[in-house]
């Protein structure tokens, strides 16, 4: 009877090693070739750690947890590898695996299968520091259901594997479809820079060569209290708008210097030409400062990550700028009693404003 007996339970033990073998997903060459990416990584980010899936192996023994063989990550990206031209000189992209489980229940010897599954995929890049970033692209999920006799698991492998080929395949026609037109894939930035030099009726005076400012613009009371002959109200701004043409972001940018007639004035008895020239050159430096700003824009220092921050932060750093010249050139002339500091500033103004081709 030992004899008879212990053949038999070797079998059987044989018999449960072979069927909670890891899965080991066949290799195949993908149906397509990426030209705008590589899996670049792969990690596991599931929030349900550990085997894959609970199959139903056996009569009335209810599931048993098979896992991926070497796990989730490393098994997908050596199935990449072998299986997806990887050419490194295009765009790297992670996959992020949130969700890939499989559960079986078995109802005599038919067993039904629920497969789901998730990934994400992100563009990986370095900040100006030299830190890696990472972009969130687009997401794929999938779900099957299927049934199979009791004895074979082949569908178990095959339905994993589609899947992930799926997800591939949606992901490289995402790149397909997205990498002319999306900011995210952009390759390159641009910008056009116009100046607003409107002339207009309404409030706003937009600052034009052409176009110098009288003193009936200044329809505001004069300030009650005040003991200046006159006070201009003045700034800058920008506007504009972006599109991406062929994997370039177009920056068409609208840069606006500007007073405002209605908050600005000037006392009757000192209406002058003297005194209108030293309002104009408030407005002057107002253009100057538009233009340093222009030009720090426009001198490659944008980046494709963060260029509207970083446009912001330059924005914000020129408006500090205008005000300190603008108190500068105030405390200098003594808002315009001292002539000779005025005549320095006109001509340092004007050599200026001819640097940036504003005037002649």
């Amino acid at each position: 009877m030992n004899t008879a007996i212990f053949p038999l339970f070797l079998y059987g033990l044989f018999s449960l090693w072979s069927l909670t073998e890891p899965i080991r997903l066949r290799s195949e060459s993908l149906p397509f070739t990426p030209k705008e990416f590589y899996i670049a990584t792969v990690t596991d980010q599931r929030s349900e750690r550990g085997p894959v899936a609970r199959l139903a192996l056996t009569l009335n023994q209810g599931t048993q947890p098979v896992d991926l063989d070497r796990g989730v990550a490393s098994s997908f990206q050596q199935f990449i590898n072998q299986g997806m031209k990887q050419n490194k000189s295009l765009r790297p992209i992670a996959m992020r695996v949130r969700q890939c489980r499989i559960s079986e229940t078995a109802n005599g010897n038919r067993v039904t299968g629920q497969f789901t599954f998730s990934v994400a995929f992100d563009l990986l890049g370095k900040d100006d520091a030299g830190d890696e970033t990472s972009t969130r692209l687009t997401e794929y999920k999938g779900s099957a259901n299927y049934t199979r006799p009791l004895s074979q698991t082949t569908v178990v492998e095959s339905t994993l594997r589609q899947t992930l080929v799926s997800s591939l395949r949606s992901l490289n026609d995402y790149m397909n479809r997205e990498s002319g037109r999306n900011e995210k894939l952009a390759k390159s930035l641009k910008i056009n820079f116009i100046d607003d030099t409107r002339i207009t009726d309404d409030d706003t005076v937009h600052y034009n060569p052409d176009r110098k400012l009288i003193w009936a613009d200044f329809k505001a009371e004069p300030r009650r209290g005040s003991h200046y002959a006159a006070e201009v109200f003045t700034s800058f701004a920008y506007e504009g708008k972006s599109i991406v043409k062929d994997g370039v972001i177009i920056l068409n940018l609208t840069a606006k210097a500007y007073m405002l007639k209605n908050s600005s004035w000037g006392r009757s008895d000192a209406r002058n030409a003297y005194a209108l020239n030293h309002e104009q050159r408030h407005f002057d430096i107002v253009k100057i400062v538009s233009e340093r700003f222009k030009r720090k824009i426009q001198d490659n220092i944008l980046t494709l990550e963060d260029y509207n921050s970083q446009m912001q932060y330059e924005f914000i750093e020129s408006y500090r700028d205008m005000n300190r010249m603008q108190t500068q050139y105030d405390d200098e002339t003594n808002h315009s009693l001292n002539q000779a500091a005025q005549e320095r500033w006109n001509q340092k103004i004007d050599a200026e404003l001819r640097s940036f081709g504003a005037i002649k």
